[in-house]
């Protein structure tokens, strides 16, 4: 007797003539199969969410957090690949706008769902609701954080879990658990950044972290059996750190980089940018006896490959916990990080790097000061600053121009047609390494040259790799650069920024403005056009809120704010 499914599909395959001779071929009816049963099982997840202050005390020192529904830390958003996520939100803040970045999510065909303040939405004030809706359309570890205005270091952020039915490693391991980690501030991030963006800060110094956090506090104490393998889904919340891992002398198998399988690769060490993500897996052994210290440390060093001058100041051990009568000793300290590379792990579905390209845009970050003297960060000698008009509104507004960067402002627009294959070249000019996602796409790592390399020479000669990683997000090496590759089939205005948060703050942003002539006319919804009503803010027209010239750029700001306000709300006048 066949399953029901397999019925349907028969079915069908007669509906359409291909049944009448005796064999159908099982490569076609197991394809036929697999196509539809995403299409039977995937349902509607639905999360309901008031943002609200919340006091808390993660590391014994109490301040004001953002959380959900009077709950901090924020929970997780989980659902199957296929599935349809509703996420009900409404702000009880009353002094901050806000708004949620769903990072990773490729949002195809839901470009306004994305989430970045003053890009795809207008922020959310107060008192009011906004819903997202979207489909998850590729499984991985992601996470969620508000994206308006530097808020999400003041602990609205939370795991996105997308599993996956067909995962290739499913059978490898006996349990799954999350580890976030991220750097920690005893002030709000409003403060910080004011702190941060005024002409004496001449070093371009960015806030400093008090302390550490994994799990938002609660920790890391997982208890483990011999002979079980672990999965662990780590993903880094951080402003600004980086996250090195070591799980003692157990091995990790690396399977997935920022939710792209990866051939499971055993590392001892891991270093873990900003919002990047990595699943491990890790077996206790059977003969192992003891408690097993998981020691994670924040790299707040500027260049982590120069042994000379490292600082490992902040630092935690957690433990896999065999034997709950034996101590939980401290992991031993590491005076040298020296972490596998992921930029050369290999990706499962071995897809060719993309050839040729059709579009270079390259990036050179460096440091600089605005007219006022303020220290900014740079793409290409120019700072981001947002405008009246958020970006995906101009494009859907302004009818053919809206292929002209002009239209847009100082947002830093490159435009790109649909179906090119796109090489972004970054260089890193400072003396730092930097982690830089772009949101609705993975791209390829074809290449992240060493520390000190300098900038890109061009691609003649380079080892670009043949096989390359997969990434949302990735971190190039101080004074040094990356260079990476997409197919641009997913129309729509996408952020390409630093994730460390304060230099989004700085201006460390670029807008990559995907198929525009896709984008002409496209609907928003009611409610997010009802959040700029409240905002006081302009939803058509260029950047200015001209619809009539849309070249004029006569009302763009072009000139940073001397205060910064973050997501303080401060209703129209």
């Amino acid at each position: 007797m066949l399953p029901p499914a397999a019925l349907i599909v028969l079915f069908f395959l007669a509906l359409a003539g291909v049944a009448s001779s005796a064999i159908v071929s099982s490569d076609v009816f197991f394809f036929l199969l697999a196509a539809l049963a995403p299409v039977a099982t995937s349902s509607v997840v639905t999360y309901d969410w008031n943002v609200t202050w919340v006091w808390a005390a993660p590391d014994g020192f109490g301040r004001p957090v953002v959380g959900i529904n009077g709950q901090w830390p924020c929970p997780s958003i989980e659902a199957t690949v296929g599935d349809t996520v509703v996420v009900n939100l409404l702000n009880f803040l009353g002094n901050q706008t806000t708004g949620i970045h769903f990072h990773g999510i490729n949002q195809i065909k839901t470009a306004e769902m994305d989430g970045p303040s003053g890009t795809t939405q207008c922020s959310v004030p107060p008192d009011t609701a906004v819903k997202y809706q979207f489909t998850v359309d590729a499984p991985g570890t992601y996470w969620y954080h508000s994206h308006d205005m530097g808020q999400y270091p003041d602990g609205f952020r939370g795991p996105l879990i997308v599993h996956d039915p067909a995962d290739p490693f499913k059978g490898l391991y006996d349990e799954e658990h999350i580890m976030s980690i991220t750097d920690w501030y005893h002030n709000d991030s409003i403060t910080l950044v004011r702190g941060m963006l005024t002409p004496s800060n001449t070093v371009f110094r960015p806030p400093f972290p008090d302390t550490i956090l994994v799990n938002d506090g609660q920790g890391f104490e997982i208890n483990v059996t011999k002979g079980k393998t672990y999965r662990f889904r780590i993903i880094n919340y951080a402003a600004i750190a980086a996250a090195m891992v070591n799980f003692g002398n157990l091995t990790m198998g690396v399977i997935t980089s920022d939710a792209s399988y990866v051939k499971n690769e055993a590392v001892s060490q891991l270093r873990i940018a900003p919002a990047q993500r990595h699943d491990i897996l890790v077996t206790v052994g059977d003969q192992d006896a003891g408690n097993y210290p998981v020691l994670v440390g924040l790299d707040m060093n500027r260049d982590w490959t120069n042994s000379s001058g490292l600082s490992w100041q902040h630092n935690y051990t957690g433990h896999m916990v065999l034997d709950l009568s034996l101590p939980l000793l401290a992991a031993e300290p590491v005076d040298q990080w020296l972490p596998a590379d992921d930029a050369f792990f290999k990706p499962y579905n071995d897809i060719a790097a993309y050839s040729p390209y059709d579009k270079l845009i390259t990036l050179d970050f460096s440091f600089c000061l605005d007219q006022n003297g303020y220290p900014r960060s740079c793409f290409n000698d120019l700072t981001y600053i947002s405008q009246q008009v958020p970006t995906l509104y101009s494009a859907a507004t302004t009818n053919d121009s809206n292929t002209n960067p002009v239209v847009y402002g100082q947002v830093n627009p490159f435009i790109v047609d649909y179906g090119d294959t796109v090489q972004i070249v970054i260089n890193n000019l400072d003396a730092a390494g930097h982690p830089f996602h772009l949101h609705g796409h993975q791209f390829q790592v074809l290449y992240r040259a060493a520390s000190g390399f300098g900038p890109w020479p061009g691609d003649e000669g380079l080892p670009y790799a043949a096989h390359p990683p997969w990434r949302d997000v990735v971190a190039v090496m101080p004074n040094s650069y990356a260079v990476l590759r997409f197919h641009a089939t997913n129309p729509g205005v996408w952020l390409f920024h630093c994730h460390v948060e304060w230099h989004v703050e700085m201006g460390l942003t670029a807008t990559v403005i995907e198929a525009p002539d896709r984008l002409r006319d496209m609907p928003f919804p009611a409610d997010h056009i009802e959040a700029c009503r409240r905002m006081g803010i302009p939803y058509q027209g260029n950047a200015a809120g001209n619809t009539e010239n849309f070249t004029d750029t006569s009302g763009f700001i072009t000139v940073p704010p001397t205060t910064y306000n973050g997501a303080l709300y401060l209703p129209a006048t």
